[in-house]
C-alpha cells in the first residue's frame, strides 16, 4: 500500500481540493497525504465487499494507482473521497465478478481466539453470529451489499452513495431497505 508516515514539507490539514490540484500537477507529497487520509475507510469498505484483507489491499492499491494516473482528468465534479470510493467499489465489483465460487464458510475452520477474558461459550456465540452475518452479506445482491456497507459501516450520506454507485437516491434507499430486511431475516435467530 502506498503510504508515508511523515510529511515534513506539506501541512496535512490542507483540504482535499487543494491537494488534488497539487497532485494533478505532479506533487507526489500531496497525493501521499490523500492516500494517507483516505486509505483506511476505503480498505474497510473493500474488505467488507471482498471478504479478504489481501484482496482488499490489492483493490485499494489498484484504485489509488488508477486515481494517480487519472488525476489530470479529475475535474472536481465530485469530492475526492466520493471519486475514490467509486473507483474502489468498481474495482471490488470487478474482482468479485472474476472470482471463482467461494468455499462454504463452514468448510474452512475459524482460527481460535486468544482472548483470555471471554468465555468459550461467549466466544463461540460471537463467532457464529459473525459468520452468520458474513454469510448473509455475501448472499445480498452486490448493489445492495455496496449500499449497505457504504451507509451502515462507512456512514456515508445517501447522496454520496448515489454518486459512488451511479444510481439515484431513491434507488439507494430501496437497495438499503431490501438489504436491511434480508439481513434482519437472516439474523433473526441471533436476537
Amino acid at each position: 500500500m502506498i503510504e508515508r508516515t511523515g510529511f515534513p514539507s506539506l501541512p496535512c490539514d490542507l483540504p482535499d481540493d487543494l491537494l488534488t490540484v497539487r497532485a494533478a500537477d505532479g506533487d507526489e507529497d500531496s497525493f501521499a497525504v490523500l492516500v494517507h487520509r483516505h486509505s483506511r475507510p476505503l480498505l474497510a469498505t473493500a474488505c467488507c465487499m471482498l471478504g479478504s484483507v489481501q484482496d482488499a489491499e490489492d483493490a485499494v492499491q489498484d484504485a489509488f494507482v488508477s486515481a494517480w494516473r487519472r488525476l489530470p482528468e479529475y475535474h472536481h465534479h465530485a469530492q475526492f473521497r466520493t471519486w475514490m470510493y467509486r473507483i474502489t467499489v468498481n474495482r471490488c465489483l470487478t474482482m468479485l465478478s472474476r472470482r471463482p465460487p467461494d468455499l462454504p464458510l463452514d468448510a474452512v475452520p475459524e482460527p481460535a481466539t486468544s482472548d483470555m477474558w471471554s468465555s468459550p461459550v461467549r466466544s463461540a456465540e460471537q463467532e457464529a453470529a459473525t459468520t452468520a452475518l458474513l454469510r448473509a452479506l455475501t448472499e445480498l445482491d452486490p448493489g445492495q451489499r455496496v449500499c449497505w456497507i457504504l451507509r451502515e459501516l462507512q456512514g456515508l450520506p445517501y447522496k454520496e452513495i448515489a454518486d459512488i454507485t451511479h444510481v439515484s437516491e431513491p434507488t439507494v434507499r430501496g437497495r438499503l431497505f431490501r438489504a436491511r430486511r434480508a439481513l434482519q431475516e437472516a439474523m433473526a435467530p441471533w436476537r
